[in-house]
């Protein structure tokens, strides 16, 4: 049973992606352009959105650490668009730590954009779509926040505050109309996992990730996870006792 309302028809629909020049998120800008939905696009690139948007889509500069940069791209994509019928909060950056490399600056820097940037536009969305008793939020998280990871030490955590984030905004939000997505990727090939220095599992395009969220989306999914063979995996893994958690993951990662 779908956890949220179906979505049959993307033509026309008005959706805000946060986070749309590289990656996944570009990849997703160019699937829902072919579907004919009406699109603004926001990052803090604007070349990398310009030439992305191509004239088929709004561009609305932000950076998700700023929140009055957010806020004034929330208002200009909602006069540009009329409404806003979907959010796809996907900004995000990473960093592989070990813990003998950890530096607090360069984890704020981390936490912030990955966690609080979801945070701040979540403060704006969700009280948005209460009032209307309508619309979808997806937020994009990771497998990396199932369970501890080598060189996912403050990128596992944020992710895994995010995942704890959605399903508290679903528990509030359903009961208003409105549909919560959490996006949990597995290995996507992107330039942010292009950093890691481990064998990447199941590692599949950002073409790939982008076709599961929207189906997902459609299906009235709550956890958008994939791909399945790797995720189902990660789910029975982390339902260990400890003692062969740790284990295992030293196994499969060689680190």
């Amino acid at each position: 049973m779908s956890l949220n309302p179906k979505l049959e028809n993307w033509r026309g629909l008005r959706v805000w992606l946060i986070g749309a020049s590289s990656g996944i998120g570009e990849a997703t800008a160019k699937a829902l352009m072919q579907r004919g939905a009406r699109l603004a696009l926001s990052s803090r690139n604007r070349d990398a959105l310009t030439a992305l948007a191509d004239g088929k889509a709004h561009v609305a500069v932000a950076d998700v650490t700023d929140r009055a940069s957010l806020a004034a791209a929330f208002d200009e994509v909602r006069a540009a668009l009329g409404d806003i019928d979907l959010a796809i909060v996907n900004a995000g950056t990473h960093r592989p730590v070990r813990a003998w490399e950890l530096d607090a600056a360069a984890a704020e820097q981390l936490v912030q954009v990955n966690l609080v940037g979801a945070i701040n536009a979540s403060a704006l969305l969700a009280p948005y779509f209460a009032a209307r008793r309508s619309g979808h939020l997806a937020i994009t998280a990771s497998v990396a926040g199932y369970g501890g990871l080598p060189t996912g030490l403050v990128y596992g955590a944020t992710k895994a505050a995010l995942i704890n984030f959605a399903e508290t905004l679903y528990l509030d939000l359903a009961p208003k109309g409105v549909a919560v997505h959490l996006i949990n990727p597995g290995f996507v090939k992107t330039p942010l996992t292009d950093l890691n220095e481990f064998s990447m599992p199941a590692l599949i395009s950002s073409e790939e990730a982008a076709e599961e969220i929207l189906a997902g989306i459609e299906r009235g999914e709550f956890e958008i996870h994939f791909p399945k063979r790797f995720t189902r995996s990660l789910k029975l893994l982390k339902l260990l006792p400890y003692r062969w958690y740790f284990p295992l993951v030293h196994r499969i990662t060689g680190l």
